[in-house]
């Protein structure tokens, strides 16, 4: 069994032995410490967890990239880690955002395309449109694992560049689409490519960020997505008045600018993206890296301390048929995956044909794209409060709850509007489905902690991430060429999945809370002799170990 440094994350995670006498722990929440014995101890409800006794069962594998700053002693100011986690942010998120910015620059400026008449130039109808969707996400859905498994084999900070690059050619070329046939190829070759870049990322992120952190740093991940369609939207409005130029539609030029762009970034990303935290030295990053010695020992030994199984692997070995069989039995994780299957379709359908829907409404190409920039606002505002709040109050389902609280009065308004109703009336009520509490970021985070290791991480997270695509596919064909320009009948449907979706959140969360009530009445009545027999013997990983708690 693999050992690592102690943890404390309470409620959930590895739940170590409670000693209130050997800490001074001021505030309340989830302030931190380091003990007199160096280990890193939190407070939350009144409780101070430590694992006293319990620290030698907890280190971390020889080959571990980190494993010459762990240290089990080492102390630090809770100062020096916030200027640590500040420089993170500055090195790390702020790239990784620009990178998912470049994602979103050509996964989603089909929909800029659709507003500059896309369809009918190359002869297509909504159907047709479907179908290129459809083809794309299933691409995108089953290149999820197969991408976490080359990630974690070469290093998410090789394969991700190599997507980036890749990607950025086929966008490029789609400026040469001529019907449906090349539609359906680039919207195919897209989807193998760009599956997996997701998953890719939040794994690279889970190197250097704690489980407390991570929800947060995906929570800007999300904002540089939406924040590309307010950009992407002003880029349009610019870019689609090439039409005419060289002979060509303006959506050419926009597939081909965009794509370029995406490109720069991918290869500047090849030489700027660090493997780990304690190997930042290159050439291109300087000789010294960006961290010194004792910031190195920080990040490696915080990390640890908050999640010790992420000493279980090194970053450049890769999953065996075994431990990916393992990953997928996992059952503990299925309430999520049910989640991802379901809680986004409500407000899909309206995302993904807003500039038709804006269109269909009379609204000029230009008008349209502007007029999608207040539901992105408003998206950006409550993705970031929404994911706040979950760990400000340390509720995940109940506020995810929220996103279907937010849409269901609102898809009933959309289904019983007359047709009469003045344009404005449907375009309030399409941006404020468009920018509904989106708690992706809250479900990657949960996804990532209830992991309890690298290996589930790497594949759960790839599954959950199949899982919103299969949503994206089964979404994508409810809105109807029959049905529209009203989809009465898709309205219909994403009611009754809505209301599903209520019961299904409130599931989840009992299911964890009684898993998490039947560990501690065992884990409590076990004596110091029996807890530490149980670590060094115990052939139980991960999740299924009598000292894990899940997030809820």
């Amino acid at each position: 069994m693999a050992k690592h440094p102690v943890t404390a994350a309470p409620p959930e995670g590895i739940i170590p032995e409670i000693a209130k006498s050997d800490f001074d722990v001021s505030g309340s929440g989830s302030d931190t410490e380091v003990n007199k014995f160096g280990l890193r101890t939190r407070e939350r409800e009144g409780v101070t967890f430590t694992t006293k006794g319990l620290e030698d069962h907890y280190i971390p594998i020889e080959s571990y990239e980190g494993r010459h700053r762990y240290d089990p002693k080492f102390e630090w100011e809770p100062e020096e880690e916030r200027r640590v986690v500040r420089k993170i942010d500055k090195r790390i998120c702020s790239w990784v955002c620009l990178m998912f910015f470049a994602l979103q620059l050509d996964r989603g400026n089909i929909s800029q395309a659709l507003s500059d008449n896309l369809l009918p130039d190359l002869k297509m109808n909504t159907n047709d449109y479907n179908y290129g969707q459809t083809i794309f996400y299933l691409c995108f859905l089953f290149a999820e694992l197969p991408s976490q498994l080359i990630s974690k084999k070469i290093g998410p900070d090789n394969w991700i560049p190599i997507q980036m690059v890749s990607w950025s050619l086929v966008a490029s070329m789609q400026a040469f689409l001529s019907g449906k046939s090349s539609f359906y190829a680039c919207r195919a070759l897209l989807g193998l490519i760009e599956g997996g870049f997701i998953p890719d990322n939040i794994l690279y992120l889970s190197y250097f960020y704690t489980g407390w952190e991570l929800p947060r740093r995906l929570s800007f991940f999300w904002v540089a997505y939406q924040s590309t369609q307010i950009v992407s939207a002003f880029l349009a409005f610019g870019i689609l008045r090439l039409r005419g130029h060289n002979g060509m539609e303006g959506w050419r030029w926009l597939f081909a600018l965009e794509g370029l762009m995406t490109g720069i970034i991918g290869i500047i990303s090849y030489f700027y993206l660090p493997p780990s935290p304690t190997q930042t030295a290159s050439k291109f990053r300087g000789k010294d890296g960006w961290f010194n010695e004792r910031e190195e020992k920080i990040m490696v030994n915080r990390i640890l301390r908050d999640d010790p199984s992420k000493g279980d692997m090194h970053n450049r070995q890769a999953l065996s048929f075994g431990m990916l069989w393992d990953c997928i039995q996992d059952y503990h994780m299925w309430p999520i995956y049910l989640l991802g299957i379901t809680w986004l379709m409500p407000s899909n359908p309206m995302t993904a044909y807003l500039t038709l829907q804006l269109k269909s409404l009379g609204f000029g190409t230009f008008e349209t794209n502007l007029l999608t920039i207040p539901a992105y606002v408003i998206f950006i505002i409550q993705l970031l409060f929404w994911t706040w709040l979950s760990e400000k109050i340390n509720q995940r389902f109940l506020v995810g709850l929220a996103s279907q609280i937010w849409i269901l009065p609102l898809l009933i308004a959309l289904e019983i509007l007359p047709k009469a109703v003045s344009p404005w009336s449907r375009w309030i009520l399409c941006t404020l489905i468009v920018g509904h509490p989106y708690i992706h970021a809250i479900l990657v985070a949960i996804t990532s902690r209830n992991a309890g290791t690298v290996r589930t991480r790497t594949v759960a997270s790839a599954f959950y991430n199949m899982c919103v695509q299969a949503c994206q596919i089964i979404a994508q064909n409810i809105y109807r060429d029959d049905d529209k320009p009203l989809y009465r009948r898709g309205n219909k449907v994403l009611i009754a999945i809505c209301v599903y979706n209520f019961f299904l959140f409130i599931g989840a969360k009992l299911y964890y809370v009684s898993v998490n009530k039947k560990r501690d009445k065992i884990w409590n009545a076990m004596s110091q002799e029996e807890k530490e027999t149980y670590l060094e013997t115990t052939k139980d990983k991960g999740n299924k170990r009598l000292d894990f708690r899940f997030a809820h």
